[in-house]
């Protein structure tokens, strides 16, 4: 294959590069049906209980995920004429939207007074244009029904909400796109703050895209001059790059291609998908870079540009195939991922990384066989200043190889006992620095009015029975109970305060009545004067299923988790009543979603390594090399864990997808350090000098590859913080694989070459 492959790239240089860049642009195509995919929830998956229970809500009482817009003036008192005009407008506006189902606020509640013992239900804000005496009529009703004021006004008086809820929850970004549209053109005299998944979900996403973008862009800029640096030639430089650009062309658009001939949701470009082109971007530079160094190193020597790419060929062949083999195989070991999601990102990088392989051996060769090269020139004459420095640190090392093994070992040995305080955090707002606009936002409406994150409990009984509504009221007590909960409503709210307005407001009465035929006969008033359908986001047609919807504050992934531990705890001890109840919503998403990423990332980390170390064991025909090549990136793996955990890094479904970035850059320089040492040591060179001479030949090209991503600290400035924690970890990643195969694997092929050399 290597001859053959030769052959083709010396005689055939032209159709070689023509028939590789057909194919790109076919995967290119693809990229007509990649479609960008913002909903949260499509990375829960659909078995799981609370999702099950989501859609089932979502089906009865519409979309539970809602967004939360507050207006005002710090300071000022929000009753007066030009604010309930401002809602009154706003509301109407809303309303019309396509994308919106209900608009909740001042100008669309009704009141409920009591009239000879007869409840009467009317608006809250009868028409747009309301008389001083209306707005104070307005205030005492609310300041008498803290609940609902809860709900519309701001604790120190000085905002109004509204809550906005989409009508299709796969429609979010349109949704909010809409909303923001029509606020953004009637409250330009206030100050406005937002909330609420459904607005997360519809703005993160196209931050997120634009900030990686944007600090990939300089990434590159920074990947360009450190490789001009280094190989001080533009055309070597220029021919890495598309490499780069084509892989990553293809493998976007092979997501297209899937998701078009098989249907597969999977395969949508979602939020944790903006990490695919760094990753590729990364591997498909180590194979060019390695090839690239290879061959300036023949050349200098052959001083014949066609024998040192065929010598390059031959040497690098199968440790560039085993590399693009394995990493291949680490990413698809995502397919077991209980996050779907992932199945897609795995296969599709995947598929990225095999076609850079190819680019990396056929385009790349093609090129340097076309190109006229000056070989007086800097670049293929004389050793880079990186270069002559590996050199000289490759020969300090294997000096004392058993002192850099101790030091090597005894560092991860220490920082593995910051594994056990590595912690989980999926929330979106926590994603964000303080200080930024929409956290800031988030946290005001958390603070100021009823919060911003859902948690629901679908209940299945008697809507009318006393005990079943009792026993409703008793989980919202306790789901209030929480410092975190602002608020919650259901229809045993309702049921309470018309039993007080039926007993002449005398608050006592403010209780649930002791009969279901009293409290049947609160429905049947409130139908004579009301509109039944005043109850459809609170009870089914036939007061069957019932809904508790509990307002919070944002909160972290661990106090989720407490949370819905502590409540399923209390529903089984405490509710005695024939109801039965299911907990959804964002906080119960939280709990799951944990779990999913750590049960991923173990999985993911356990099936790479044994894979890794079953394919390294069949190419290299030693279980021996096969333990080897997986040191690296094991000692890898617990240093950047470990560090997550010392320094209080979180794990996220974002930086969960570093251990395949680990995995891939240890694995390739694990196995080109041991396949350029069975190499030297088959091709003559004694047993004192295979260890330097394989030192040169791989150290040069791994610590150009670092180097030339060390880039990606610019993530490090992102609005993001999991973009920051992705940029430092990437970095560090690098770092600690090519030390890991320089030091470590270094120095036990050192130390065990007698038992190794010509194995």
């Amino acid at each position: 294959m290597k001859s053959w492959l030769s052959q083709q790239v010396l005689t055939h240089p032209k159709r070689l590069i023509i028939v590789n860049v057909l194919f790109t642009i076919l995967f290119a195509y693809g990229l007509k049906w990649l479609v960008i995919d913002d909903n949260f929830m499509n990375m829960l998956p659909k078995d799981i209980e609370s999702r099950r229970v989501w859609e089932e809500v979502e089906a009865e009482f519409g979309a539970s995920e809602m967004m939360f817009i507050a207006f005002g003036h710090s300071g000022k008192s929000i009753y007066h004429q030009e604010s309930f005009k401002s809602v009154w407008d706003l509301t109407e506006l809303i309303e019309n939207s396509p994308y919106v189902d209900e608009v909740i606020s001042i100008s669309t509640m009704n009141r409920m007074d009591s009239e000879d013992g007869f409840m009467e239900i009317d608006d809250l804000q009868p028409n747009r244009n309301l008389s001083t005496e209306a707005i104070q009529d307005i205030k005492i009703y609310l300041d008498n029904n803290p609940d609902m004021k809860a709900r519309v006004i701001g604790k120190s008086g000085d905002f109004m909400s509204m809550v906005v809820r989409p009508k299709d929850g796969n429609e979010v970004v349109l949704f909010t796109n809409s909303v923001l549209a029509i606020t953004d053109s009637l409250l330009t005299d206030y100050e406005v703050h937002y909330a609420g998944n459904s607005y997360i979900t519809g703005v993160v996403p196209e931050i997120v895209q634009n900030d990686v973008s944007k600090l990939m862009g300089i990434g590159i800029i920074i990947m360009v001059i450190m490789l001009l640096a280094n190989l001080r030639n533009v055309s070597a430089v220029a021919m890495v790059m598309l490499i780069i650009i084509m892989s990553m062309v293809s493998m976007l658009g092979s997501m297209g291609w899937i998701f078009y001939l098989t249907g597969i949701e999977y395969f949508h470009f979602s939020m944790m998908n903006t990490s695919m082109p760094i990753i590729l971007l990364t591997i498909a530079n180590s194979d060019s870079v390695h090839f690239i160094t290879r061959f300036f190193r023949e050349v200098r020597k052959k001083k014949d540009v066609n024998e040192a790419v065929t010598k390059s060929l031959n040497a690098l062949f199968l440790p560039i195939f085993l590399t693009s083999l394995t990493t291949a195989v680490a990413f698809m070991t995502l397919i077991s991922s209980p996050i779907k999601h992932m199945m897609g990102y795995g296969i599709a990088i995947a598929f990225g990384i095999l076609w850079a392989w190819i680019l990396s051996l056929t385009i790349l060769p093609s090129l340097i066989v076309l190109k006229k090269w000056n070989l007086n020139s800097a670049a293929l004459s004389q050793s880079s200043y990186l270069e002559r420095w590996i050199e000289k640190l490759g020969q300090k090392n294997l000096m004392v190889p058993k002192r850099v093994l101790t030091f090597g070992a005894l560092l991860v040995f220490i920082v593995s006992f910051g594994l056990w305080k590595v912690n989980v955090e999926v929330n979106v707002i926590k994603f964000f620095k303080p200080g930024n606009p929409i956290r800031e936002s988030s946290e005001f409406i958390d603070r100021e009015l009823t919060g911003s994150m859902s948690l629901l409990f679908k209940t299945t009984g008697d809507m009318k029975d006393p005990h079943v509504l009792n026993d409703m009221l008793l989980i919202q007590k306790k789901a209030e109970s929480f410092p975190q909960s602002n608020t919650s409503i259901s229809i045993a709210d309702v049921i309470k305060s018309m039993h007080k307005v039926v007993m002449d407001d005398d608050p006592k009465y403010e209780t649930i009545p002791e009969t279901r035929g009293k409290v049947n006969n609160l429905f049947t008033m409130y139908s004579m004067s009301g509109d039944p359908d005043d109850f459809n986001s609170l009870v089914d047609y036939n007061y069957e299923t019932g809904l508790i919807t509990s307002l919070l504050n944002s909160i972290s992934t661990n106090e989720s988790v407490e949370m819905v531990t502590e409540l399923e705890s209390f529903i089984e001890d405490e509710v005695t009543s024939d109801l039965e109840i299911k907990i959804s919503g964002m906080v119960v998403f939280l709990r799951d979603f944990v779990d999913l990423v750590v049960r991923s990332s173990f999985i993911s980390i356990g099936l790479s390594i044994i894979i890794i170390f079953i394919i390294a064991w069949i190419f290299f025909g030693s279980v021996r090399w096969g333990l080897l090549s997986v040191i690296p990136l094991v000692s890898a793996i617990i240093l950047n864990f470990g560090l997550m955990g010392h320094f209080e890094v979180h794990l996220s479904h974002m930086t969960a997808l570093l251990t395949s970035i680990i995995i891939g850059v240890g694995v390739d320089f694990a196995i080109h350090y041991i396949a350029e040492f069975r190499r030297n040591s088959r091709r003559g060179y004694s047993i004192d000098e295979v260890s330097i001479k394989t030192t040169e030949d791989v150290g040069y090209p791994i610590l150009l590859d670092v180097a030339s991503n060390m880039g990606f600290a610019a993530l490090l400035f992102s609005a993001l913080i999991p973009l920051n924690y992705m940029g430092g970890l990437m970095v560090f990643a690098m770092i600690s694989t090519s030390l890991g195969t320089l030091t470590l694997l270094a120095t036990i092929v050192e130390i065990f070459k007698k038992h190794l050399y010509n194995k």
